[in-house]
C-alpha cells in the first residue's frame, strides 16, 4: 500500500491507526487528516521515537494490512 493509497483510505484506516498507536488522540488525527508523512511526524513525537523508528513502524503496519489483503484475494 503505498502512501497515496493510504491517504485515500483514511477514514478506513482511521480506527485501526488509533489501535496501532493509542496515545494518538482524535485531536491529532483530525490535524493529520490522512497525511503519512504528518503521522509519523505525530508517532515520532508521540512516542519519543527517532524519525527512522517512526518511519519504520509505519511502514511495518501499512505492510501488515497490504500482507492480510493480499491473503484475501
Amino acid at each position: 500500500m503505498n502512501k497515496d493509497i493510504f491517504e485515500g483510505n483514511w477514514k478506513e484506516k482511521r480506527g485501526q491507526i488509533k489501535e496501532w498507536w493509542g496515545k494518538l488522540t482524535d485531536d491529532d488525527l483530525d490535524k493529520v487528516e490522512g497525511n503519512a508523512e504528518q503521522l509519523v511526524g505525530l508517532i515520532q513525537q508521540k512516542y519519543g521515537y527517532t524519525r527512522l523508528r517512526a518511519e519504520e513502524e509505519f511502514h511495518r503496519r501499512i505492510k501488515e494490512v497490504k500482507e492480510a489483503v493480499d491473503k484475501k484475494v
